[in-house]
């Protein structure tokens, strides 16, 4: 089965489409990272204190409580959702560019094993493994990085000069 195409072929208001939807999709990606600076998680000390609460601290600027276990269900179950879907829309763009078969591979599988470590540490850290914090801001990382890699990889292809035949 030869299932091969190439987003630098692409008719160009097929790229136009491609590339708005590639920047939409970051806006959405890094309008979410900006939340986690928000609400202080973009540290271990924070991340803990976002999902366990701080109220046995004695002087805090906002008193934060241990979320509930509804509540956690429902952030890990929305976030490892609609980041399948992201990386997933990705990879089938990454897919099309002419980049080498393990490259493509490795920002197409990675994302999905850095979503599962980082709400599965998460779900952990709430469950006060609070050593967990490290690796999931590690993950964190790597999902992010995947996400621009993968992104910059797209939006070379779609700018790319079609193959003459």
């Amino acid at each position: 089965m030869d299932l091969q195409y190439s987003l630098k072929n692409f008719p160009r208001p097929i790229k136009q489409f491609i590339a708005a939807f590639v920047i939409v999709l970051g806006i959405g990606f890094f309008t979410g990272l900006l939340f986690i600076g928000q609400t202080e998680s973009n540290t271990p000390r924070g991340m803990i204190e976002n999902y366990n609460g701080n109220e046995d601290l004695a002087e805090v600027k906002v008193m934060k409580f241990k979320k509930g276990e509804r509540e956690m269900l429902t952030i890990i179950h929305t976030h490892i959702l609609s980041l399948s879907f992201i990386f997933f829309l990705l990879g089938i763009l990454i897919w099309g560019t002419e980049i080498s078969v393990l490259w493509k591979s490795i920002l197409t599988l990675e994302p999905f094993v850095s979503v599962l470590t980082t709400f599965g540490g998460i779900y952990l850290i709430w469950l006060d493994f609070t050593y967990i914090a490290y690796l999931v801001m590690i993950s964190g990382f790597f999902m992010t990085l995947s996400f621009i890699v993968g992104a910059i990889v797209v939006f070379k292809a779609l700018l790319d000069s079609p193959t003459q035949k």
